[in-house]
């Protein structure tokens, strides 16, 4: 086959491909679905999803790499702490701005938890001063 016919043949499968995707439909009901999810209970299912792995992540580390771990997490609390404020800010209900406030005073204790942590691990390295 020479390259003009190759051309050609891809040329029809685009073709193709653009009549079929512009005459798709979404399966009957689809709509419907997305819209019976309440965005709160989308929200909860999210954040009890991450707070299982959360837990299971932290317990399953050898504690040689818990220090260290602590001290790289303080980077992403504080994006935490930023999305918790925003999940704040903008909740709509009084439970969902409960939960921001909530999530943001835990992060911001992540935060100050692992610059102690880290703080301590650096000690142990330090030469002992004579007095």
């Amino acid at each position: 086959m020479s390259q003009n016919e190759l051309a050609a043949q891809a040329q029809a499968l685009i073709t193709q491909l653009q009549t079929f995707v512009a005459t798709a439909q979404a399966p009957a009901g689809v709509e419907h679905a997305a819209t019976m999810v309440e965005p709160f209970m989308f929200l909860l299912t999210i954040f009890l999803l991450a707070c299982f792995v959360g837990y299971y992540v932290v317990w399953n580390v050898t504690p040689a790499l818990h220090s260290p771990l602590m001290g790289v997490t303080n980077a992403i609390s504080s994006v935490i702490v930023v999305g918790a404020i925003l999940a704040t800010g903008l909740g709509e209900s009084d439970l969902a701005k409960f939960f921001g406030l909530g999530a943001a005073a835990l992060a911001a204790v992540n935060i100050f938890g692992g610059f102690i942590v880290t703080r301590r691990m650096l000690a142990m390295f330090q030469s002992k001063k004579k007095g």
